[in-house]
């Protein structure tokens, strides 16, 4: 090569040098300290820490650093020093003294090495209380030591509406862990969620909710019972349809010929009644800007769906369709009817469309009619559902805040409302 050609780079065939191990991590079987800091937070005390330390010409294995109402916890594993002629003496005193200056206390400890590997099977767990208590944390706690799992990490997602914190969890396999601790949250009341650590849980994904005691507060049909006079009827056959004790499809029918004769002018009277759940404004905005696919699946009407869909910039929205003629309701829907077995053939489809894996999807739904749905799904959220649905679901959400869901995704509060405060 002549000394005007520059260096070409290596061909895409080739390896990556970036790629090649540099030999094994610092620290990793020589003499390490860990050096622990603890007081009140302020600025400049993590860079006034590694100055110190910089001094000693140690290596960082490792980093830790919390602040919790205004105190810091500030742990670093670094080599011990060999440079210079210094000593861990040196190192130890240095460290004392700086501390001291800021009114902080410091704490050395001599060791080998890095922490241990963590053990095969790891899962993230999701605890909400409203509150959290002592007690429902020992008892989530235990619960996950009783599986032989480890707890490596805990975090707090949310203060409020509800308290939100994630354990990240070793040791144990994700469908053992979330048998034990569904069991355990249904006894002392409050929320978890376990899902699968790795890659996928920061992938794109697709979420679809049921629409009726969901995404909005109302049973639809119930709506359109109002205006007709039949409203307790309706409502005493949709709650045996709910439970699971009738038929969805039969029942659907027999509800809907209740409405036989009713002016096609109010649906859009029902429109304007529908009261979206708290929290789901927030959870598709927040969803949407995470570059999420959000769709939504009904036993109720496309009268009203295909509203929500504008209005909140659905990608998929399915539902039955009241059949109309004269101006006037006939008592029937037209179409297939979209039952148990339809929304989990819906889910299927829309992930389908969206590219998505299944494991990739989220359902949530608060019926039997949606348990098809939430078991077909990657992960399914019962939301302030009925005992069987609780039973059946992935996980269940009991507070009246749809926006939670987002915590169960491993967002937090504090990124929701930066986004928000942010010009689209």
């Amino acid at each position: 090569m002549s000394a005007s050609q520059p260096p070409q780079p290596p061909s895409s065939s080739e390896p990556s040098e970036s790629l090649e191990p540099l030999g094994p991590p610092p620290g990793s079987d020589a003499p390490t300290l860990l050096v622990k800091i603890f007081g009140k937070d302020r600025p400049g005390i993590t860079a006034g820490l590694f100055d110190t330390l910089a001094a000693y010409a140690v290596d960082v294995v490792d980093i830790e650093q919390v602040v919790t109402r205004g105190r810091i916890v500030l742990c670093a594993l670094v080599t011990a020093p060999t440079a210079g002629g210094t000593t861990e003496g040196d190192l130890r005193a240095t460290v004392h003294s700086w501390a001291d200056s800021l009114k902080l206390q410091a704490e050395i400890i001599s060791g080998i090495g890095d922490n241990r590997p963590r053990g095969d099977g790891r899962s993230h767990v999701t605890v909400l209380g409203h509150p959290l208590t002592a007690e429902s944390t020992a008892a989530i706690a235990a619960t996950i030591t009783s599986t032989g799992g480890n707890i490596d990490r805990i975090f707090r997602l949310a203060k409020y509406p509800v308290t939100a914190v994630e354990f990240a969890v070793s040791g144990t396999g994700t469908a053992e862990l979330r048998t034990a601790l569904a069991t355990e949250a249904a006894e002392i009341g409050v929320d978890v969620a376990v899902v699968s650590a790795g890659l996928s849980r920061r992938a794109q994904r697709l979420v679809v909710m049921d629409v009726d005691s969901t995404l909005i507060q109302d049973e639809v049909i119930e709506l359109f019972a109002a205006h007709a006079g039949c409203e307790d009827k309706v409502a005493e056959v949709t709650e045996q349809a709910m439970r699971g004790e009738l038929d969805f499809e039969q029942s659907l029918h027999a509800r809907v010929a209740l409405l036989a004769g009713l002016d096609a002018s109010v649906v859009d009277k029902v429109r304007t009644e529908v009261r979206l759940t708290p929290g789901a404004r927030t959870l598709i905005r927040t969803l949407k800007r995470l570059g999420y696919q959000v769709g939504v699946v009904s036993g109720g009407f496309t009268q009203v769906t295909d509203d929500l869909q504008e209005r909140l910039g659905l990608d998929f929205a399915s539902a039955n369709t009241l059949e109309v003629l004269d101006g006037k309701l006939t008592g029937r829907v037209v179409g297939e009817v979209v039952d148990r077995a339809g929304k989990a053939r819906l889910l299927r489809s829309f992930a389908e469309q969206a590219g998505v894996p299944l494991a990739q999807t989220v359902a949530i739904g608060d019926g039997a009619n949606d348990l098809d749905m939430l078991n077909t799904a990657g992960l399914g959220v019962a939301f302030n559902a009925k005992p069987l649905v609780r039973e059946a679901a992935h996980t269940a959400v009991n507070v009246p805040f749809l926006d939670t869901v987002l915590y169960l995704l491993g967002i937090t509060r504090e990124e929701v409302e930066a986004a928000d405060g942010l010009v689209d």
